[in-house]
């Protein structure tokens, strides 16, 4: 009950659709359940005096009657169906709003295709709820509140008979009902497993191809499969169980009828055309007592669903914003870290009293061995990830002051990993600019576009983006040139073509703060230097923060950083680090032996 009471806050806005559906089953049972009294009397007025009118009348009456039931009939399920649907899409999008206002750490923690499995199988299940099975509830109440009265003017006796079998229909509800939401709920829960195997198979398609595993990673899917099938079948049993015995039970009132109510009929206790309204009221109420056993089904499913829907929903983001968080003056670029110790958890900090100071428009390097800490601490910027609060300041602020849309726009940042979308190159690029700039015919505008951020910044054009980022001119030799597709995660495009991409992603926002995060360690060195140029000329009055293992990336910065173990053990100019003869120096000195190692070869 308590996973309904959450559930009902959607219900708020379609009150009147639901009333009104629900209104519409009270009228279209009532018409419904008129047919079977104007039988019983059609066969009594024509028992006594069989004349050509009333074979007329009834027969129209009754056409009537039922062209009235099916004319509230279309209502009901026009306006209920339609609701469930309108509530289906608000979870939907309460769903995926709560994923992405989630942490980095939530999705180390639950696998994509569980995820998916909850958008998809259990949200659909969720949806039962709302309109079969309140479709189907209601007219098996109204349906029992206005036919058991009739039934009892009929014939106490009769009547009284007839409910000897309803506690046996109870207890199988009951007994049934409980096991199909039982396994449901583990089916569910293994629907997971499944979906999470495809998507990494499908996702990871070229290591398994690389390493030949596509007849194993088939053998594993159809292992997964064929349990699935197994505990589906084992739930279906249940599923197929309960309405044989329903009928069984239910049936057991035929035979009452017969033995009790033919008798009653032939000796005149009650009409011919009485009887035959009892049977058809029976007939009645056998159906909607069926449907009570399918909209137990659905509740049990539904329910089950909903546990595992609300599981997402009440999961609080452990980066957001706070009650009194306010609008900040718009951010100008100064960044520094006070006193800054992290940790993952309850782990060993990763970064150990960090003191740096980034002024406006300066540039800065971090460079160090792998698991040093450097994308930890380019992370905590724009709280990817989130650091003790005042020991990270943008502009004399502690980030957790500024409203994370305000924090994020003003931060263009080009992650370790480049992910793109499975859209055109264009859409790649322009990807969070709010007015984004399209192309007309083929040319592409030039113009540049305010953003409406509150920054002040203005975004570059699509093809300027390109432009800095050396891909202009892979992009001229592609046939749709800016309109090209990329395919999943960019599959088309080579893993130079994919970070240069997400520069250009990165460059068009023209955001106060770049973050390069290894970005470009696809490229050649004759690229690079062609994008390191582009960077510099728009970099003007802009902080900028590099990571890099070529010490040819990050020579011109203003100040080099060399992490090791979190800690910051070296800082200056590429010359002062070079005098300084330590890590950077040995670092240097390495690349220029590979260097010369390549060109002898």
């Amino acid at each position: 009950m308590e996973e309904l009471r959450k559930f009902a806050k959607y219900f708020n806005p379609y009150r009147k659709s639901i009333a009104a559906g629900i209104f519409f089953i009270l009228c279209s049972m009532s018409f419904s359940l008129l047919v079977p009294f104007l039988v019983g009397r059609a066969i009594d007025d024509l028992s006594t005096e069989l004349t050509q009118e009333k074979i007329i009348f009834y027969p129209l009456v009754i056409l009537g009657v039922s062209l009235c039931a099916g004319f509230f009939l279309f209502w009901q399920r026009r306006l209920l169906i339609n609701t469930s649907r309108h509530i289906e899409y608000d979870m939907r999008r309460d769903f995926y709003a709560a994923l992405v206002d989630q942490p980095l750490e939530f999705f180390h923690n639950n696998r994509v295709g569980d995820l998916m499995a909850r958008a998809t199988n259990d949200l659909s299940a969720v949806r039962q709820i709302v309109g079969p099975m309140i479709l189907y509830s209601f007219q098996a109440v109204f349906a029992l509140a206005i036919v058991l009265p009739i039934m009892f003017g009929i014939s106490v006796k009769l009547t009284l008979f007839l409910l000897i079998p309803l506690p046996f229909v109870s207890l199988t509800v009951k007994f049934l009902g409980q096991q199909i939401h039982v396994r449901f709920e583990k089916i569910q829960e293994f629907f997971s497993h499944i979906t999470a195997r495809a998507q990494e198979n499908l996702s990871g398609v070229r290591v398994v191809r690389a390493y030949a595993q596509e007849d194993a990673e088939i053998e594993k899917f159809q292992e997964l499969n064929r349990e699935y099938a197994k505990r589906n079948i084992s739930l279906v049993k249940f599923g197929a169980a309960m309405r044989p015995l329903l009928y069984f039970f239910i049936g057991l009132s035929f035979v009452i009828i017969v033995a009790v109510g033919v008798p009653m009929a032939a000796r005149g206790d009650i009409t011919a055309g009485d009887f035959s309204a009892f049977i058809l009221y029976l007939q009645r109420m056998i159906w909607y007592l069926i449907a009570l056993g399918y909209v137990v089904n659905l509740y049990q499913r539904g329910t089950a669903s909903l546990k595992r829907f609300n599981a997402i929903l009440e999961t609080v983001p452990a980066i957001n914003d706070s009650e009194d968080v306010a609008p900040q003056p718009k951010i100008k670029g100064k960044i520094e870290f006070r006193d800054l110790t992290f940790a993952y958890g309850d782990g060993e900090p990763v970064l150990k009293d960090i003191n740096l100071t980034i002024e406006e428009g300066q540039t800065i390097a971090l460079v160090g061995k792998t698991g040093s800490g450097k994308s930890t601490l380019i992370s905590l910027i724009p709280r990817l990830l989130d650091a003790p609060d005042g020991t990270v300041l943008i502009d004399d602020i502690p980030v957790r002051k500024f409203p994370l849309k305000q924090l994020r726009e003003a931060i263009g940042v080009v992650p370790q990993e480049t992910f793109l979308f499975s859209s055109s190159i264009e859409d790649n690029i322009s990807f969070g600019v709010e007015e984004q700039l399209k192309i007309q015919g083929s040319k592409l505008k030039n113009t540049e576009d305010f953003d409406r951020s509150g920054n002040g910044r203005r975004s570059i054009s699509v093809e300027k983006a390109a432009e800095v980022a050396g891909l202009a001119g892979d992009i001229a030799e592609f046939p749709f040139k800016y309109r090209q597709l990329v395919g999943e995660r960019g599959i088309s495009l080579s893993g130079g073509q994919k970070q240069r991409t997400a520069i250009a992603r990165a460059v068009m926002r023209n955001p106060r703060i770049l973050i390069l995060d290894d970005s470009l360690s696809a490229v050649d060195t004759y690229t690079e230097e062609t994008i390191l140029k582009g960077l510099r000329d728009i970099r003007q009055n802009k902080t900028a923060i590099i990571i890099s293992h070529r010490v040819s990336t990050v020579r011109d910065a203003d100040l080099i950083c060399v992490l090791d173990e979190g800690e910051i053990i070296e800082r200056g100019t590429h010359d002062e680090l070079l005098k300084l003869n330590g890590e950077y120096a040995a670092l240097y000195q390495r690349q220029l032996l590979e260097e010369e190692i390549e060109a002898t070869d």
